[in-house]
């Protein structure tokens, strides 16, 4: 047996949104627990264990009212129903709370109740049992935390011949959670709406990736939207390699250029700087997602014009991408750069950490790593990042 316990991010304010839904839902379940109430299914009488004048807002797919996609959410068939989704919607509500501010977070759980329960009528329109419980809800709220913070630790306790905990990356539980437990095992449960579990969270994931995609939720470094642009780069990156790109030497790199983009005018080429035509051609790569060549021209921009600054997220792509590839002292100048021109990122101590790390590890300037070490320490909210940032400074002594 197992329960997880504690995620080791802690939101930055208090998810005071979250927090209400959790009571909602337990002063609701405190008023409408009891009964019984009998229904009928096809020839066979049923009892729900629920007041008869609640009745009204279990959703029946059958013969559903529009207002039973919200209120069967509020409801829950037993003591042990309402304690499994509150505390769930505790563990993963809480950051996710913080991350869309309180509208913006019951707007997206309210949404995701709907859905679920859109989605589980969709599938059984012809069925009359009465259906209730937020799970479908806390499934979408799950989702935009896989989304969100995969790579978080969450601790498990576990419990066989001995008793102990561990610590499980959030993409993998979530992930077993969502397959396992909430499909495959709910699917051989009776009396079980797995069909709701599966559209919270096809509804909590696709929109938070939309959300992040389109920016109207800023994104990190470490969310999944970042590990499917990282995949997607390092895809690029092995793709140029092979079409005969050197990455060391640069060569290839204008071969590459020319034959995927039309060469400008010899009017053109005259009558603009060289390093107006090199950030138009770093623009273009970025757009397409080649971040190898558009770092390569970054090099060669600095060559030219160590004042010319490229806009806030290209530089930090460009950044990105020097590091991933291993050119530890350009990486470690654009991040600078970055820093000097763009401090007041939402991000920046991330930004921080990652150059102390770079100077700590790679350059062997342990004077600036403490000073980018120690500003990040004052900054970070991400328990696993700021562990990180101090174990750094104590190998470095501090």
């Amino acid at each position: 047996m197992f329960l997880p316990i504690r995620t080791n991010i802690w939101p930055r304010r208090t998810p005071y949104a979250n927090y209400a839904l959790i009571l909602a839902n337990v002063v609701i379940f405190l008023l409408s627990y009891g009964g019984p109430y009998q229904y009928r299914i096809g020839t066979e009488d049923a009892v729900m264990w629920i007041r008869p004048w609640f009745a009204g807002w279990l959703l029946i797919p059958a013969g559903w009212e529009y207002w039973q996609f919200l209120t069967y959410a509020f409801l829950h068939g037993g003591y042990a129903h309402i304690i499994g989704n509150m505390f769930f919607l505790y563990l993963f509500g809480n950051n996710i709370n913080d991350k869309l501010g309180h509208i913006g977070y019951v707007l997206f759980y309210l949404a995701g109740a709907a859905l679920s329960g859109i989605g589980h009528t969709l599938v059984n329109l012809h069925s009359a049992a009465p259906t209730l419980g937020a799970s479908g809800a806390v499934a979408a709220v799950t989702g935009a935390y896989l989304v969100l913070f995969p790579q978080t630790l969450i601790t498990v306790l576990y419990w066989f011949f001995i008793i102990g905990t561990v610590e499980v990356p959030a993409l993998w539980f979530i992930g077993f959670k969502m397959i396992l437990i909430d499909n495959m095992i709910a699917r051989m449960t009776p009396q079980v709406a797995y069909d709701a579990h599966i559209a919270g969270y096809a509804y909590g994931i696709g929109l938070t990736l939309f959300l992040l995609a389109t920016r109207i939720v800023s994104s990190s470094s470490f969310d999944l939207w970042a590990m499917i642009r990282h995949w997607n780069r390092r895809r690029l990156y092995r793709d140029t390699v092979a079409n005969g790109y050197n990455p060391f030497t640069g060569e290839g790199a204008r071969k590459r250029v020319e034959a995927r983009e039309v060469p400008p005018s010899p009017e053109d080429a005259t009558n603009q700087p060289r390093f107006v035509q090199i950030r138009s051609e770093i623009s273009r790569w970025i757009a397409q997602r080649n971040l190898p060549a558009a770092a390569d021209l970054y090099l060669e921009l600095m060559r030219i014009d160590r004042e010319q600054v490229l806009p806030r997220q290209h530089l930090l792509d460009v950044a990105n991408q020097l590091a991933s590839d291993h050119r530890t002292t350009e990486a470690a100048q654009a991040y600078e750069q970055f820093l000097t021109h763009y401090g007041n990122y939402e991000y920046a101590e991330q930004v921080e950490l990652m150059l102390g790390i770079l100077y700590s590890r790679y350059l062997n300037k342990p004077q600036e790593a403490v000073e980018h070490l120690q500003r990040a320490c004052e900054k970070l909210s991400d328990a696993s990042q700021l562990e990180m940032c101090r174990q750094e400074l104590a190998r470095l002594g501090t």
